[in-house]
């Protein structure tokens, strides 16, 4: 018995040292092929206008306000920073950048997510941008890609291959924002 256990240890250890070949029990490879390849901006841009701007910090001070009364001054700083981050978003126009359905995912600006880790798809539009919205496994959840309309059937073509088209029904965190958001000046 203790000849056994001292023939089968070697074995394993030489087992340990060999790395597995990353292929290995898959077969061979495909190499990456592009499907459809465009450039558009990184995310939907809307210019906006003073009225907009002058309605979001009211709304921002009665609730900043209420805050500091109920909380102390923390979450006003955060208040504050939030209407800083998207007085930014808003004024910046966003850079083109380079979108690529291959084989193997959907590459934004040379990073590539699987589609192993994708859902679900759908086409969207905010503000006057067509998106492709696709449900991830990994965080957020989500991933908006911004479509050129004159590709938009290629795009859908492509994706169809590798996952199914079927639009999610709106969480209510999204009809609240899309509530607040119609009665916002200028985004009706």
């Amino acid at each position: 018995m203790k000849s056994d256990i001292i023939h089968s240890m070697p074995d394993q250890a030489a087992q340990q040292r060999e790395p597995a070949s990353p292929n290995a029990g898959r077969g061979k490879q495909e190499a990456e092929k592009t499907l459809v390849e465009w450039t558009a901006p990184a995310r939907p841009f809307k210019r906006r206008d003073r009225d907009f701007y002058i309605t979001v910090v009211a709304i921002a001070g009665i609730f900043g306000l209420i805050l500091f009364l109920v909380e102390g001054f923390l979450p006003v700083i955060l208040i504050i920073s939030l209407v800083f981050l998207f007085y930014v978003l808003s004024t910046v126009e966003p850079e083109k950048i380079s979108y690529t359905i291959t084989t193997r995912g959907i590459k934004i600006a040379a990073r590539r997510t699987d589609w192993g880790v994708m859902g679900r798809f759908w086409f969207t539009k905010r503000f006057d941008s067509q998106l492709l919205v696709i449900e991830t496994a990994v965080f957020p959840g989500r991933l908006e890609v911004v479509v050129d309309p004159n590709q938009k059937t290629q795009i859908q073509k492509a994706v169809e291959k590798y996952l199914t088209h079927e639009e999610v029904p709106a969480s209510g965190l999204d009809r609240v924002a899309n509530w607040l958001g119609s009665r916002l000046p200028g985004n009706k």
